[in-house]
């Protein structure tokens, strides 16, 4: 008993004492786990000879198996290739120091989910941001904030399909944006909107997403250096002669956004079928819209037109041409070219019609663009004034067309208060073979009561009528008095006295 009981009590220190070592190793094991999990956090430390490729200010470290951005890299980096690798997310930490050589940075095909609204903080100066074919879903408001001087993002084959309007804000310098193959239904106008724009944005690529409706108007005024450089096409659009029209406009002024990919630039018929058809077709099939023309510029005698010279490109030196090909000088004092490179011309004369001449040069390529002016020969003053003189002309025949309609209709005529009434009704017999109608009115045309005036007719039977050069004699032998109310009468046989409910017209 005793042995086992000694033997027990040794087991039991054993134990004890094996646990005091466990619990005093332990504060260690924990912080190199921390230290480990930290490591992944940061990277592992730049190597030049095993992960990376280092050439001067140059570090290459695409397609070595990375899961995290390498930490110490060095301040004088100015490029970095991290392509190709396992990077999925990009933390505000993944570079502790301020790098402010660097200008270039590419991620793309690392499978990347997550950028921190805090991960650029740290590259103010970068020009160039690669982050294509990646996993983004989603743009956080003033992510890109800090990147003041970037030129150039590319975004495009990820699954983006929110970005908040305020994502790309504070890029001013910001010339060239790739957003296609992902899944946006809305079309960003706010950047190239004239008052929201990046200022000195000349490509954006929103094709081959999900965008059914475009704004058609804003489009149609923007310049020709923006639309230029604004694709487009491969997305779900609904057919309509609105998107017809910009498509075809642009492909006649020769825009690198339509001409480049005609045959991309296709839209879904209406219809159960869904098919789908070139865009510039819907003149002839489809729709069957309207051809598009270039239009020029109208305007009046005495007025004045300033002529935009729509380039392709921004900031290009460019003179003007008038019709015949007269360069403008500064002697002309009708046609002054302004500051922007407009042209303005006026006041107008008639011979100031005809095709002006735009010339643009830039360091890369020539443009020569034609404006087509038609002066009418009119003053809009005098425009206005015809249309005056037509209104009142207008207004005056209606208003004596009522006048005759109530002359013809409204006006009441009752025998009752005639006067000859009670006269015999024989004497109206001869005058159904009148041929002339006389209307006389007296002074006294009022009936009792101030109704409206009665007329006296009096019919002339030609049978007791001399004729004088191819007319009835008009004078006859007057009548005795009718002592009655002392107004003469015609013989009864030649002049009767009606009154009718029909009005009769002279």
């Amino acid at each position: 008993m005793g042995v086992s009981l000694c033997i027990s009590h040794h087991a039991a220190d054993e134990v004890h004492r094996r646990r005091r070592g466990f619990f005093a190793v332990l504060p260690l094991v924990l912080l190199l786990a921390a230290l480990g999990v930290s490591g992944q956090l940061l990277g592992s430390p730049l190597d030049c000879r095993k992960t990376c490729v280092c050439a001067s200010n140059i570090i290459s470290c695409s397609k070595m198996n990375l899961t995290n951005v390498p930490s110490a890299l060095p301040q004088y980096a100015s490029v970095l290739d991290l392509s190709f690798n396992f990077i999925t997310k990009l933390r505000a930490e993944w570079t502790p120091d301020k790098l402010s050589r660097l200008h270039s940075l590419m991620l793309s095909h690392n499978n990347l989910t997550f950028l921190s609204s805090e991960a650029f903080v740290y590259v103010t100066e970068l020009r160039y941001l690669d982050l294509s074919s990646n996993s983004l879903r989603l743009l956080d408001e003033f992510i890109f904030e800090p990147l003041e001087h970037l030129e150039v993002l590319l975004l495009y084959n990820n699954r983006i399909s929110q970005i908040d309007r305020s994502a790309f804000s504070g890029l001013v310098s910001l010339k060239r944006l790739y957003l296609s193959e992902n899944q946006i239904s809305r079309f960003p106008l706010e950047l190239v909107k004239e008052r929201s724009r990046l200022e000195n944005i000349s490509l954006l690529d929103v094709s081959s997403n999900r965008i059914k409706h475009l704004p058609f108007h804003e489009l149609q005024v923007l310049p020709a250096w923006i639309t230029n450089g604004l694709y487009f096409h491969n997305n779900p659009l609904l057919c309509s002669c609105e998107l017809y029209n910009v498509v075809a406009r642009w492909f006649l002024k020769e825009l690198s956004s339509a001409t480049d990919f005609k045959n991309s630039h296709t839209c879904v018929l209406p219809g159960p079928q869904k098919d789908k058809i070139t865009t510039l077709d819907l003149d002839r099939v489809g729709l069957n819209c309207s051809q598009v023309k270039m239009l020029g510029e109208e305007a009046y005698l005495e007025q004045s037109l300033v002529l935009d010279c729509d380039t392709r490109q921004k900031d290009m030196m460019k003179t003007w041409a008038l019709p015949g090909n007269i360069p403008v000088s500064q002697a002309n004092r009708t046609a002054v070219v302004r500051p922007d490179g407009k042209l303005q011309i006026g006041p107008l004369k008639a011979e100031d019609s005809g095709v002006y001449t735009c010339y643009a040069t830039s360091d890369s390529i020539n443009e020569t663009l034609y404006v087509t002016v038609v002066v009418f020969n009119s003053t809009m003053s005098g425009g206005l004034d015809n249309l005056k003189t037509a209104y009142t002309t207008l207004v005056a025949c209606l208003v004596s067309l009522v006048m005759v309609l109530v002359y013809l209709y409204l006006t009441p005529c009752r025998c009752s208060f005639c006067p000859g009434h009670g006269l015999d009704k024989n004497d109206t017999i001869d005058s159904l073979h009148s041929s002339i109608i006389s209307v006389s009115q007296t002074g006294q045309e009022r009936g009792e009561g101030g109704g409206f005036p009665y007329r006296q007719v009096a019919f002339l039977d030609p049978k007791d009528q001399p004729e004088q050069n191819g007319r009835l004699n008009p004078t006859g032998q007057e009548d005795e008095n009718w002592k009655g109310d002392n107004r003469e009468r015609s013989r009864p046989e030649s002049v009767s006295s009606v009154c009718s409910d029909t009005p009769m017209v002279v």
